[in-house]
């Protein structure tokens, strides 16, 4: 079976399907990333869960398409691919940018349809209404790249090669104008729990602030911080898994 398996409509990548599946846990990208970030969380998971990862324009497969530089355009998107044909049972697991896209997804799924997501996971984002940093976007490409080696996550031979940058810069820049000029709405809140995922050394990612993503559901927020830096999944794959298998 190939790695994972695209939808008609090219949002939605599907790992590891499985008919024993008891429900999808639908991923949502941080921003540079794309759907196969999540391949090895989703060969963890599996086969108890089935791990959607959805796949923002401008990237892979969808290089060609022009890109969604904010956090409404993608939400939007997103949730009506995922409403054709997701069902219940499901959750959302966002990293970084993909955190807030996914709770702007869940806003939709509960507002718009009879049923919203049973958990939302909160991956390295402060909470939307905790203010951070929000010039990046607007930085020359020395400084853009600063900041993606800063964090980590991007192969520095990417970063390091001319042409693979004049790729890869466009995308990151759209989408942290994205992340950067997001605000949620005023009292925007969830009716599903959340579970905040955080590494101790994230420079960008407070404990703290993502603590506060309990201002953001009516059903509490549980934290638990795992060693490493802004893309500490790359190095626990397997204990976030067991924490994902956990709460659900």
């Amino acid at each position: 079976m190939p790695a994972s398996q695209v939808s008609p409509d090219s949002w939605i990548h599907r790992f590891a399907v499985s008919e024993s599946s008891e429900l999808r846990l639908v991923c949502f990208p941080h921003a540079g990333g794309s759907a196969s970030y999540f391949g090895p969380l989703a060969r963890a998971l599996a086969p108890g869960v089935e791990t959607w990862a959805m796949q923002y324009p401008g990237r892979q497969d969808r290089y060609r398409e022009p890109l969604l530089d904010s956090v409404t355009d993608l939400a939007d998107a997103a949730f009506m691919a995922l409403r054709r044909e997701l069902r219940a049972p499901y959750a959302f697991f966002g990293h970084s940018l993909g955190a807030v896209v996914a709770f702007e997804v869940a806003r939709r799924f509960e507002q718009l349809t009879p049923q919203g997501p049973v958990r939302l996971f909160a991956s390295a984002r402060r909470a939307p209404s905790v203010a951070g940093q929000a010039d990046v976007h607007l930085r020359d490409d020395d400084g853009l790249v600063q900041e993606m080696t800063r964090l980590g996550g991007t192969d520095t031979a990417v970063l390091a090669d001319p042409e693979l940058r004049a790729l890869v810069l466009p995308v990151v820049r759209a989408d942290y104008r994205a992340v950067e000029n997001y605000s949620p709405s005023a009292g925007a809140r969830l009716t599903c729990p959340v579970s905040v995922l955080v590494g101790d050394a994230d420079p960008v990612t407070p404990v703290s602030d993502a603590a506060a993503w309990d201002l953001h559901t009516t059903k509490g927020a549980d934290v638990q911080v795992f060693a490493g830096g802004h893309f500490y999944l790359d190095w626990h794959t397997a204990a976030v898994a067991s924490a994902i298998t956990r709460s659900l």
